[in-house]
């Protein structure tokens, strides 16, 4: 089944940060940019809302072949980041879909400010439901969207109707480890409420019976937690950079980041990059 409204309204609120746009063009400001003329570089400390960030970007798409010629669809776009960088290293058209109405907004503001907008277009909406016909694209991408939703199979199911017979499905999750229980909050998630993670055992099940043919599966959890080691320290001085996640989550990104490192050395997450074609 799909996740109750209630649900989709608790993902909303733990992501949503009022002014949003005002945040991130505050905080681009601060770090010395230019904000009517902005690079997509300019914007990865705070757009590459997935751990590993830009790096862990560029290799997904490396490994799912992206070229100019190709139609992706990215599911749990955020404020765009991931879309926008595969757009302008590649020239691929994206269009990206997100349960949340602001991050949407801020994906299109910031795509007109880098010039972008031809290639990257965004709406909101749910991953359940994709609102688009059958083999619409070449690739759907999506980067740490499904730790919020339950119904997996769906969302599998889905991204695999959309996808043209041959297509790739580009994959970079957080996923359950073997050490038990996950401490919270963590950035996806307040509370084990809204935290939905399945094994590797169980996403390949989850993709297979959902039709899909796995090409390629790059566990990255040791370079995750060597990044996200760094990435704590630099949230917990007393004056953290002006650009970061932290703008988007707000002040209890430091707990979160402290709880998401402790569960990657303690095992109890996984990080997994997958390709897999229909």
């Amino acid at each position: 089944m799909e996740p109750s409204s209630s649900l989709n309204d608790d993902i909303k609120r733990h992501y949503a940060r009022g002014d949003l746009a005002t945040l991130v063009l505050t905080a681009l400001a601060s770090a010395g940019k230019d904000v009517d003329r902005l690079a997509p570089e300019d914007l990865a400390p705070i757009d590459e809302f997935h751990v590993r960030g830009r790096l862990a970007t560029l290799e997904l798409a490396r490994a799912a072949g992206l070229d100019a010629s190709t139609r992706v669809l990215d599911v749990g776009s955020g404020i765009g980041g991931p879309s926008r960088c595969i757009a302008s290293a590649f020239g691929c058209r994206v269009t990206g879909i997100d349960l949340t109405d602001e991050y949407c907004r801020v994906a299109t503001m910031l795509a007109e400010r880098t010039g972008l907008a031809h290639l990257v277009t965004y709406r909101q909406g749910d991953a359940l439901d994709l609102p688009f016909p059958d083999g619409a694209f070449d690739v759907v991408w999506t980067q740490h969207a499904a730790m919020n939703i339950p119904d997996k199979a769906t969302l599998y199911r889905g991204m695999h109707r959309v996808l043209r017979p041959g297509g790739a499905l580009a994959l970079y999750d957080v996923l359950a480890g073997p050490a038990g229980p996950v401490h919270f909050p963590v950035p996806w998630a307040r509370s084990p409420e809204a935290s939905f993670l399945v094994t590797p055992d169980e996403l390949r099940r989850l993709l297979e019976a959902s039709g899909f043919r796995i090409e390629r599966w790059d566990d990255t959890t040791e370079a995750a937690t060597l990044w996200f080691t760094s990435l704590v320290k630099k949230v917990q001085a007393a004056d953290p950079p002006p650009l970061g996640l932290h703008v988007l989550l707000g002040p209890d990104f430091r707990v979160m980041a402290r709880n998401l490192a402790r569960n990657l050395e303690e095992g109890r997450v996984l990080l997994a990059q997958v390709v897999a074609r229909t």
